[in-house]
């Protein structure tokens, strides 16, 4: 894991570096002085992302390529920017995420093709061996800019968005960066989101290499076969999947929300981890007493983990508000209510492990939200509310997750959003993913897990994580106390401004617009549809 930042010039005399935490490219010769003025500094500003190493290099004329590196794989071996050892055609890469499927990829491509026994060598290989019309090939999360002394240059972004990547093309060249904040007040004013499953290239333009729902999702016919079997399937599918996920060279850990989605990661962690002789380590947080750290303290005894909990308090979540609407880099309500107690969440698992693995995407991929089941009850329109809400999360969760763990040089992991796991959830007949009886939603996934954590937490309602841990008690009465009708009304009116929907989102919009005074709303915001 790690921030990249890249800038390739739009002239062949420019040049290019990429790091974990961006990259540019620049029209004119000008050096550092040009297309390249600002590029260590953007880096700098993506140290948070990576505090284990620092690597940039220019490539030919044209291109620099940034990486701030958090270390999780080949912990020796894996510094970047990775490649440009065969010559003008070679590729130089900086690679930020993870590539769960490197192994397989080893036994397909020559040894030569890799370099180094780090999972971003396989993003390299499959430059040098396919080049870019290859990256679907890559299974995992991760954003990368790469280019060659010759003049290539591309950068990709993983099929859902679960690793960030924002791009910014300017009158000298096109800047990429990991988070928006990495860019200079002129690159701001032009960031844009750079759009998941995608690569780009100057020659090329951008091409859509893999849509968010895997293609195949729709091929599978359950029809004929015993529910009790799709359920084991289901176990199966997600288990897989939380095994790889804890591919690591050093310890990876679970937050705990105490809801169904994170105690089945927990459980199938804690079951591999017992078999290694570890004891898993779980983290959790909410105001004292509040439903979730119940909750997830009863899941973590029943585990058997060592478990830590974050205890959420008024004058402390109030404190870090404007650090943590800088950081997320949205000013949506629902989503900095949920980023508050993850942000205390993050600062305590990172004293103890570098990588967590969370319950993120199995409400869109099993109709956990009320509303799904409201408004979309018809299985024709369930099925494609869920395949759009899979398509946003890069914009909502996904972007929470990544900015306040990476904040605190954690990296969180989402094995849910898993390509095979993806495929399986969605193939499955929407009829499957309705309300119980009683009205429980995930029924399907409930059952697929029995015996694997205590029935009565296997069955507990879902709460908002915002509403469960307590920060929406908090939080939005704060407002009424900060800011006026009269204030709201002008700002909710006034010419130029986004939606705002309530002085808690107002509030939260003067404290964006001032840490990123340049960026444009529209251009790298996704909503939620309330508030």
């Amino acid at each position: 894991m790690c921030g990249i930042a890249a800038v390739h010039s739009h002239d062949a005399d420019t040049v290019i570096d990429t790091q974990c935490a961006g990259a540019s490219a620049g029209r004119s010769a000008g050096g550092f002085a040009g297309a390249f003025a600002g590029v260590d500094e953007m880096l700098d500003r993506l140290a948070h992302r990576g505090p284990d190493d620092r690597g940039t290099r220019m490539v030919g004329g044209h291109t620099w390529l940034g990486h701030r590196r958090l270390s999780i794989v080949d912990l020796d071996g894996g510094h970047q920017p990775l490649g440009g050892t065969h010559g003008d055609a070679d590729w130089s890469i900086v690679c930020n995420g993870e590539i769960y499927n490197h192994q397989e990829l080893r036994d397909e491509m020559p040894a030569s093709a890799f370099g180094s026994s780090s999972d971003s060598a396989a993003a390299l290989a499959v430059l040098r061996t396919d080049g870019p019309r290859g990256l679907h090939r890559l299974r995992g999360m991760w954003a990368l800019c790469a280019a060659t002394p010759g003049g290539g240059f591309v950068a990709a972004r993983d099929a859902v968005g679960i690793k960030p990547l924002y791009w910014a093309r300017t009158d000298t060249a096109v800047h990429f960066a990991s988070e928006l904040r990495a860019f200079t007040p002129e690159a701001q004013a032009r960031a844009e989101i750079f759009p998941p499953g995608h690569w780009w290239s100057p020659e090329d333009g951008l091409h859509r290499f893999a849509d968010p729902v895997p293609s195949h999702a729709a091929e599978a016919d359950w029809s004929a076969v015993p529910e009790q079997v799709i359920e084991k399937a289901t176990f199966e599918s997600v288990s897989d999947s939380v095994r790889r996920h804890l591919m690591a060279d050093v310890e990876v850990g679970v937050f705990l929300s105490g809801g169904l989605d994170s105690g089945i990661v927990a459980a199938v962690a804690a079951e591999a981890y017992a078999r290694q002789g570890r004891r898993l380590k779980t983290f959790s947080v909410g105001t004292a007493d509040s439903p979730d750290l119940l909750a997830a303290r009863e899941t973590a005894a029943f585990l058997g983990t060592e478990h830590h909990e974050a205890v959420l308090e008024s004058e402390a979540s109030r404190r870090v508000l404007d650090e943590v609407v800088a950081c997320v880099e949205s000013f949506d309500a629902s989503l900095i209510r949920s980023a508050v107690p993850n942000w205390f969440l993050s600062e305590l698992a990172s004293r103890h492990v570098k990588v967590v693995l969370t319950g993120e995407g199995a409400d869109e991929l099993f109709a956990g939200y009320g509303y799904y089941h409201e408004q979309h009850a018809a299985p024709e329109a369930l099925d494609a509310e869920l395949r759009r809400t899979v398509g946003a999360l890069h914009g909502l969760n996904l972007q929470r997750c990544d900015r306040v763990t990476m904040a605190h040089g954690l990296e969180a992991r989402v094995p849910f959003l898993d390509h095979g796991v993806m495929a399986h959830a969605m193939s499955l007949p929407a009829h499957m993913k309705g309300l119980e009886d009683d009205g429980m939603e995930k029924g399907h996934l409930r059952r697929a897990f029995t015996g694997r954590l205590p029935d009565h937490l296997l069955w507990r309602r879902k709460e908002q994580f915002g509403t469960g841990s307590g920060a929406e008690s908090l939080l939005s009465p704060l407002w009424d106390g900060r800011i006026t009708d009269e204030e709201f009304a002008a700002a909710a009116s006034g010419a130029g401004a986004p939606e705002l929907r309530s002085k808690e989102e107002l509030g939260y919009y003067r404290t964006f617009r001032s840490a990123l005074p340049g960026i444009r709303p529209e251009a790298v915001l996704t909503r939620f549809a309330t508030v």
